[in-house]
């Protein structure tokens, strides 16, 4: 006859254990101690086997059978029940130690070498902030496009439709490298291309060359900070990217061969740069040099606690001249690629100065040899300009021309 729950209540210890049966191989395993387990006697492939379903009462009697006639159904396919529980449980631990979050923070640890602490920290910090609060806790094998893009839709509905799109880069990049080591089988982010609304494409304020003598001027008269204005100065005659101004260390500056070895790990697209110095560029880090003596860092944090400079600085500095959304230390970049390429020199020099990278690889590999002696010229031809701006000389633009080849027509 089938158990009862009265009769499972009521069954007593014994000296020695005992079972009663419910029928299709589910019994109740009554030990001395008082404690009944459930417990399911079946045959596979001719072996007797023994299944725990649970303990009275926290597993009750129709729990127990409903666990009974799964297994049942299993045994029906052929599978084990207790292997088919045992994966199961396998996957489960896989899956809690295999959470996005997790994930996410080895995929960054593994990228470390190729950035730059500031980048480092600013990816991370955009996960912790963004994305590890809503599926951070989720099996990355499990995360859909949906529950993706519902993270995306909180950032851009603030408006920062910029972060949402690099966001979403760098979650592709973490289910990439769960895929590639065997925690996911595909990446979702890759479904959500073009469901993402496409940010206003962002130009930096830049200066042109009818605002040029007058900021130079400004310049010169700046009352602030003199490592500010020397950090201004130093950007408008090398047009380096802001970060990497910033972070700049003696070691990289070699004096007698005016020339700046930016090193890979600070250069945005992780290629060495080599910035040839101009006469007045010498001065002004000849100048930085006696007012930090003894730091390490060309632009030292004004805090004493080792840093570097703050990127507000430069901004700041611009307001305080009268620039306020009129020029950005990035714009610099862009006025003098403009005022370059309207001298007439080669683009490729330009671009190389400005270390952007060629998509070419073995156009790359070339170009780094190159034009080191003609960037040289090019960049003292520069400086030479902004001073006669600043100092009001008449300017009879010399544009460059390119030499004709020997025997050739001029």
């Amino acid at each position: 006859m089938p158990l009862t729950d009265v009769y499972v209540r009521n069954l007593k210890p014994q000296t020695k254990a005992y079972k009663k049966a419910d029928g299709g191989g589910m019994y109740v395993f009554v030990q001395p101690d008082g404690k009944k387990y459930w417990r399911l006697a079946y045959r596979l492939h001719g072996k007797q086997k023994t299944m725990a379903l649970g303990v009275y009462p926290q597993t009750t009697l129709g729990e127990a059978r409903q666990k009974r006639d799964a297994a049942k159904k299993l045994l029906d396919e052929g599978v084990d029940p207790v292997r088919d529980r045992r994966e199961a449980s396998d996957r489960r631990q896989a899956e809690a130690l295999n959470t996005f979050e997790l994930v996410a923070r080895e995929w960054h640890a593994a990228q470390l070498a190729r950035w730059t602490p500031a980048h480092a920290k600013k990816i991370l910090g955009s996960l912790e902030a963004d994305v590890f609060p809503s599926i951070g806790s989720h099996p990355v094998s499990t995360v859909e496009a949906p529950e993706l893009l519902a993270v995306l839709r909180k950032i851009e509905n603030r408006g920062a439709l910029e972060i949402a799109g690099r966001v979403h880069q760098r979650c592709s990049a973490v289910f990439r490298y769960a895929v590639a080591t065997g925690r996911a089988s595909r990446d979702p982010a890759a479904d959500l291309r073009g469901a993402l609304k496409a940010p206003a494409r962002k130009h930096y304020a830049a200066l042109g060359l009818d605002d040029l003598p007058d900021f130079l001027k400004r310049l010169r008269e700046y009352d602030g900070e003199p490592q500010t204005r020397l950090a201004l100065r130093l950007m408008a005659l090398t047009f380096v990217r802001t970060g990497e101004l910033r972070g700049a260390s003696w070691e990289e500056i070699d004096f007698d061969n005016a020339e700046w070895r930016v090193p890979a790990s600070r250069m945005k697209m992780r290629e060495a740069h080599l910035v040839p110095l101009s006469r007045q560029a010498v001065a002004v880090l000849r100048e930085l040099h006696d007012l930090n003596a003894g730091q390490p860092l060309v632009f030292p944090s004004r805090n004493g606690r080792g840093n570097v400079m703050s990127e507000n600085t430069i901004l700041y500095a611009l307001y305080r001249m009268g620039y306020h959304s009129r020029a950005t230390g990035h714009g610099f970049r862009a006025t003098a690629s403009t005022i370059l390429n309207e001298m007439g020199f080669p683009p490729d020099w330009i671009e190389r100065q400005l270390a952007h990278k060629e998509r070419n690889s073995v156009r790359a590999a070339y170009n780094r040899a190159q034009y080191l002696h003609e960037r040289r010229g090019m960049m003292q031809t520069w400086a030479d300009y902004l001073d006669a701006l600043c100092t009001g000389e008449k300017i009879v633009p010399a544009y460059f021309r390119r030499q004709p080849r020997a025997g050739a027509e001029s």
